[in-house]
């Protein structure tokens, strides 16, 4: 069997840039743990699969270890594929996922996700979050990650988190976000127990950031910085109970998968 496979630089506006996502075109689904495999053998952190239907594009996303029910870039990758290499001729997808319904629109040389909110909560801060940063952040919040916030981008980029600690906690990762002077806001991203040490630009972050940020500073629209060794910009604005979140895509790779 062959499968095409593409590997798409997301939140980039060229090669080596952004976050890096595997996309498999797929005219019916795998067994679920061929799709792992596959997933584990890209060894990047998501591995987008989608099938198109008459009822619309089904999606999902793998980490080399499970499934997950929201991935930002690995989408925005699948619709570049299906915009950009398969001649989807429309100017908004429709992905249809374990979250719900997320439209992906062409906006000249980016792609706008409308992904929902998930205004995050706060929380007494997890002793594993504070032994691991060895600081006490500002504030701790919770929805699907914890969102840690600290008081300078300095503090955020000095980080060295200790990942087995981050390993022990519930949920699926930890979001570090700081004020910055150049951006709205900065951000970094780990998941290690999801094979994710550090991200290089989180989309699905932005569902819990934006929400943050829009209320601290008092507007909707906003620009951020997400630091990594590849880094990304992302703009992202809080619309109701969904976040606009956009950024560009280039593809460094095409072929073929033989199994």
């Amino acid at each position: 069997m062959k499968l095409p496979i593409y590997q798409i630089d997301a939140f980039a506006s060229k090669p080596f840039e952004g976050n890096p996502a595997a996309v498999c075109p797929l005219d019916a689904w795998l067994p679920d743990a061929l799709m792992q495999l596959i997933a584990e053998e890209n060894n990047l952190s998501e591995t987008a699969f989608f099938v198109v239907t008459e009822e619309g594009v089904h999606i999902r996303w793998f980490t080399p270890t499970c499934e997950v029910d929201l991935c930002g870039h690995a989408t925005l990758a699948a619709a570049y594929v299906l915009f950009e290499c398969l001649g989807f001729d429309q100017d908004t997808i429709v992905f249809d996922s374990r979250s719900g319904l997320l439209p992906v629109t062409r906006e000249g040389e980016l792609l706008l996700l409308d992904f929902p909110a998930q205004p995050a909560e706060a929380c007494e801060t997890p002793i594993q979050i504070q032994h691991a940063f060895g600081t006490e952040p500002v504030a701790c919040l919770r929805a699907e990650d914890y969102l840690v916030v600290f008081e300078l981008e300095e503090d955020l980029l000095l980080a060295d988190p200790n990942l087995e600690l981050l390993r022990e906690l519930d949920g699926r990762g930890v979001i570090l976000t700081a004020p910055s002077d150049t951006y709205d806001f900065v951000c970094r991203f780990f998941a290690p127990k999801f094979g994710i040490d550090e991200d290089p630009v989180t989309g699905s972050s932005f569902t819990q950031l934006a929400p943050y940020w829009a209320a601290r500073l008092g507007r909707s629209k906003l620009f951020a910085k997400q630091h990594s060794s590849r880094g990304g910009e992302v703009r992202c604005e809080l619309d109701g109970d969904r976040v606009l979140i956009a950024g560009g895509a280039v593809k460094y790779m095409q072929g073929e998968i033989e199994i």
